[in-house]
């Protein structure tokens, strides 16, 4: 039961009676009289209980797209159901005008739509609607919180899609050099052709040449069908925040450019979330839309506040491709002590794969070194260069085991990680 700003009125003007006639007589008629009047009205609202609720399923949305929820409430009492309904959306999913007043005659239904924002990534849900359902007078009304569970996923926005045509652009340049195709542009048989002046004397097909009066030489192109394997790091230091982003969206954003970069060049993408355990994992797809499935399986990924197991990651690796392949780590090279976990790894996965390190630098530590004003400033400038130091530190020493490094600003971290597997590609090393 609720009641509403109509009875508070009504109670005070029970208060000019008893200013006039100050007595206990007066007192219990005004209280006798605003009790009958309240017990009217909520007999004659319509039950909550009465009410039939049906949720239309709703599709997945592109975070801050917006996106309509609607509840069909139907009036199955014998009484004009004067409600005011909320459906209860959490608070990220951006639920503007969540409720609703109706009037429903007995026996019909309306319709009542939500519209959602959502300002977080991952799985929204409301797990029911309350309905408040008002008297004829409006004095009182009957709650009742009704369980209606809806569920909105929310997909990650993909925003470094705005590099994928210039870097399409460049793979086709790569694959595409056509008549002056030489050697070192791939090792992957394409055609034969004549021979021209300038041509790698190496190149020479003798038993095509043979069988012809010209001298016939092969062209190569870059390796196609190769497979490029993603692994993102979900663990605590995923959930450090660089530039008003996790560090986990950063490389959900370039994970997704690389998968679909790759995936366009000819080449077999996996992806994997892990930290202590696979929290999520996309296997090559010759069915389906890989952004697709990319999407849906990025979308619930929340950092766990665990350790990387570091050991595990040959393994996951080993699990997904035996052969050669190019292996993409996306983490942070300021977790912890790097010789302990991140060093040995690279160590083990270059002996068999090409392995590129991705993570992400925050901005913040260039500007702290730049501000030395103040003594304050004077001690972050020197925390930041010692931490650029022991970061650039760990570069050297991945490039010496024979690893690629991508270490850059949040917004430079996709296009670059596109740009160093294109360079592979063009070098003929996947």
């Amino acid at each position: 039961m609720a009641i509403t700003g109509r009875f508070v009125l009504l109670a005070l003007l029970g208060l000019a009676p008893l200013v006039l006639f100050p007595s206990w007589t007066t007192v219990l008629m005004i209280v006798g009289v605003l009790l009958l009047v309240v017990v009217i009205d909520l007999l004659l609202a319509a039950s909550p209980a009465k009410v039939g609720l049906t949720r239309q399923p709703l599709e997945s949305v592109t975070l801050e797209h917006q996106v309509d929820s609607v509840v069909t409430i139907t009036n199955a009492s014998g009484r004009t159901l004067r409600a005011v309904v909320r459906d209860a959306w959490q608070p990220s999913a951006g639920a503007r005008a969540s409720t609703h007043r109706l009037v429903i005659p007995p026996g019909e239904r309306r319709r009542m739509s939500v519209t959602l924002v959502p300002r977080r990534r991952g799985d929204l849900e409301s797990p029911h609607v309350t309905i408040r359902s008002h008297g004829p007078l409006h004095l009182a009304a009957r709650q009742r919180t009704r369980p209606l569970p809806g569920r909105l996923r929310v997909l990650p926005p993909f925003h470094s899609k705005r590099h994928l045509p210039s870097k399409l652009r460049k793979l086709r340049e790569l694959d595409g050099k056509a008549a002056v195709q030489i050697r070192g542009a791939g090792t992957e048989f394409d055609s034969l052709r004549d021979y021209v002046r300038g041509d790698d004397v190496r190149s020479i097909d003798w038993r095509a040449t043979a069988r012809r009066t010209s001298v016939v030489v092969r062209t190569w192109r870059p390796e196609r069908d190769r497979r490029v394997v993603i692994v993102l790091d979900t663990s605590r230091t995923a959930a450090a925040r660089i530039d008003d982003e996790p560090r986990l969206d950063t490389g959900i954003e370039a994970a997704l450019l690389l998968a679909v970069l790759a995936e366009r060049g000819g080449d077999r993408v996996d992806f994997l979330a892990y930290d202590r355990m696979l929290r999520a994992r996309v296997e090559s797809a010759a069915k389906g839309n890989l952004l697709g499935q990319l999407v849906q399986a990025m979308a619930p990924l929340e950092a766990e506040l665990i350790e990387l197991d570091w050991q595990q990651i040959p393994g996951q690796v080993r699990a997904v491709s035996a052969h050669r392949s190019l292996v993409v780590l996306l983490t942070a090279l300021d977790g912890g002590d790097p010789a302990d976990g991140l060093l040995p790894v690279v160590a083990r996965l270059v002996q068999q794969h090409v392995v590129v390190v991705a993570s992400v630098r925050d901005p913040l530590l260039t500007a702290m070194k730049e501000e030395r004003a103040t003594a304050s400033q004077v001690f972050r400038a020197a925390a930041a260069e010692r931490t650029l130091l022991e970061r650039a530190a760990v570069t050297a020493q991945l490039r010496q085991l024979g690893a690629e490094v991508v270490d850059a600003d949040p917004l430079d971290v996709p296009p670059l990680l596109a740009d160093t597997y294109i360079r592979l590609k063009a070098a003929g090393r996947l």
